[in-house]
């Protein structure tokens, strides 16, 4: 859990980016609700402080497009073309929803991560500015060593290269949740890629939950 003068620390110093893997439950569709931010509103949701984990880190790249309006809804969006409803199915049910979310690189808004990465071996000096800022980050979340789920190749070698084993718990790379493949699919691939990990900062519990079949 984290105590709400903490929670209200990142809402404002992060909010613009970061946010919570915590989502309302759907209704008509996979789709539906998943930009309901009452969620993550400690008043609407009295047990919001208890569900969440700042132990645990989900990280993405940058922004693919505009950047949110509203505090916490990175990882929310409900457009019809965004994948983020996959993140929810995912991590439904299992001891790692209540994870902290957040983007290395919070103020590039690129759909194409190729021609970010071009760009970024061009200007390395960028990638330093964000790691540091990324270090800022997991030290107001307050937790010393951290475990962090890497969404996709390029920010799993970002985080491998640019941070200290001292400053993490494990790293994990998992499929990226924009993959054209169905949500019972990329929750059956995610799950498989967690079994490597054997222990959850904070409370330790076990992915139990996790399937490999």
């Amino acid at each position: 859990m984290i105590d709400a003068e903490r929670f209200d620390l990142i809402r404002r110093k992060h909010g613009a980016y970061g946010s919570w893997a915590v989502w309302a439950p759907p209704s008509s569709t996979p789709k539906s609700n998943v930009g309901d931010l009452w969620v993550l509103d400690e008043r609407a949701n009295p047990m919001l402080l208890e569900t969440l984990n700042p132990g645990v880190v989900m990280v993405g790249l940058n922004f693919s497009r505009g950047s949110p309006y509203e505090p916490f809804q990175n990882f929310h969006d409900p457009r019809p073309e965004a994948h983020d409803f996959k993140i929810r199915f995912a991590f439904s049910g299992t001891p790692l929803w209540g994870a902290y979310m957040t983007d290395i690189f919070k103020s590039v808004v690129e759909p194409d991560s190729k021609a970010l990465l071009k760009w970024l071996r061009r200007n390395p000096e960028v990638i330093i500015y964000h790691i540091d800022a990324f270090r800022q980050e997991l030290s107001d979340l307050g937790h010393p060593r951290p475990m962090i789920l890497a969404f996709g190749h390029a920010v799993y070698k970002l985080l491998i290269d640019n941070l200290q084993a001292s400053e993490y718990a494990c790293i994990t790379k998992l499929m990226h949740y924009s993959n054209w493949i169905s949500k019972d699919r990329y929750r059956d691939i995610v799950h498989r890629q967690l079994g490597l990990v054997r222990e959850l900062p904070n409370n330790g519990m076990q992915p139990t939950a996790f399937g490999r079949g």
